[in-house]
């Protein structure tokens, strides 16, 4: 499961036409449920009058992520309203988040601060509870957020993310092109506080491209990943599980792959839509 908020989504459309003036008026509350016979995938883009941003909380129509106290919960009151797909199944639950460890540090992606990335919380305790589709569980997670002071495509080409849970400890690699052509790479290993260190890279593991033809890679020993399942699969963004060594131990890992040129191609716009509508 991933769940995402964006206020002036990187992604949508609508807010690229608009000229990007008032994210507060292009939010919405990314909800990906996989599983073969419970998935599910919502991402309806609403405006101003419905959306609401405070420090410690974002509400964006029926759904809301908020802190309380040291534990994030985010209620989710969405239906699937993509274009074209006539089912339109609800999507209904609660996810608590419980952080395991605190990480303070920002990373900035380039050189000029525009792009930057905060891991909150490396490694979490989370608890599902959904009632459409009526599924539950508790498990290990994940919190970061991204924050970008120009558009996500004029900073970057491409890039490939993943992070792998090694006992206590969580680690996070970064890598891309950005769109002067230069390239960036960190590993980051957290211990068991949240305390990032920098370590060495594992080598380049080349995965097989996706059905619509994206590159990805991933870093691993002795170079070598396997693709265990891909969820997400579109012409310019991968999200996968994977199984690999990392530092010695066997690992699954969540990696994802971008490129931005693709994003921004016209003919990929002008399929957004149908993906990620917005509500009038």
């Amino acid at each position: 499961m991933t769940i995402i908020g964006f206020v002036g989504s990187v992604f949508s459309p609508y807010y690229k036409r608009s000229g990007r003036d008032i994210p507060l008026d292009h939010c919405s509350i990314n909800v990906a449920l996989y599983g073969d016979k419970h998935s599910r995938w919502v991402m309806t883009e609403r405006g101003e009058q419905d959306s609401r941003q405070e420090r410690d909380m974002l509400s964006v129509g029926p759904s809301a992520m908020r802190w309380d106290k040291d534990r994030l919960i985010i209620d989710i009151e969405e239906r699937d309203s993509r274009i074209l797909n006539p089912f339109r199944r609800r999507v209904k639950g609660q996810v608590i988040v419980y952080p395991e460890m605190i990480n303070t540090r920002n990373f900035h992606l380039d050189p000029h601060g525009l792009h930057s990335w905060k891991p909150i919380s490396p490694q979490a305790r989370i608890e599902v509870k959904m009632e459409q589709p009526d599924v539950s569980w508790k498990g290990s997670g994940y919190l970061d957020s991204n924050h970008g002071d120009e558009p996500i495509e004029d900073g970057f080409r491409s890039w490939h993310w993943s992070r792998a849970h090694i006992g206590k400890e969580v680690v996070v690699s970064y890598e891309g092109r950005r769109r002067d052509d230069s390239h960036f790479a960190s590993a980051l290993r957290f211990d068991a506080s949240g305390t990032p260190h920098e370590v060495d890279l594992p080598m380049v593991a080349p995965l097989p491209r996706t059905f619509w033809g994206l590159d990805r890679q991933t870093r691993a020993d002795r170079g070598f990943a396997r693709v265990v399942k891909t969820w997400e699969d579109s012409p310019f963004y991968a999200r996968s599980a994977l199984s690999m060594k990392l530092f010695g131990e066997p690992v699954m890992a969540v990696q994802e792959s971008i490129s931005l040129d693709r994003l921004v191609n016209p003919v990929v716009q002008l399929m957004l839509p149908f993906r990620m509508p917005r509500e009038k």
